[in-house]
């Protein structure tokens, strides 16, 4: 069990995303806006962030950026709907410790948000 942020720029997605993840016993914050996102992740920094890279002001990665910034201990896992090369080298390179391509596998997902809380600081 552990602390999650989801940030996607579509309101069912991130809901669909924290009833899911809440079934399994966690603690979800869900967002849509990349500054409160920030601003819960200052004040209470998360264990694992699920991000998508499509969001409204900045991308995913930039929002990695900054939640390494503030948090370097969170695991970031990242959410596409479009999948490049490019996007994950980028991702990976910036700290994301894993990579979902939508629609979301569930039981996918789950497996890499147990791994990313099993794992130790970085």
């Amino acid at each position: 069990m552990g602390d999650i942020l989801v940030l996607d720029d579509i309101a069912d997605a991130g809901l669909m995303l924290k009833r899911l993840l809440e079934r399994k016993g966690h603690q979800v914050a869900v967002f849509t806006e990349e500054e409160e996102a920030l601003a819960h992740i200052r004040a209470y920094p998360v264990k694992v962030a699920i991000l998508d890279i499509r969001l409204k002001k900045i991308s995913g990665v930039e929002m990695l950026e900054e939640i390494k910034k503030i948090s370097p201990a969170t695991r970031v896992i990242m959410l596409t709907g479009y999948p490049t090369l490019e996007t994950a080298r980028q991702a990976q390179e910036l700290g994301a410790f894993d990579y979902c391509i939508k629609p979301i596998d569930k039981e996918d997902l789950e497996e890499k948000v147990a791994s990313a809380l099993k794992a130790g600081p970085t």
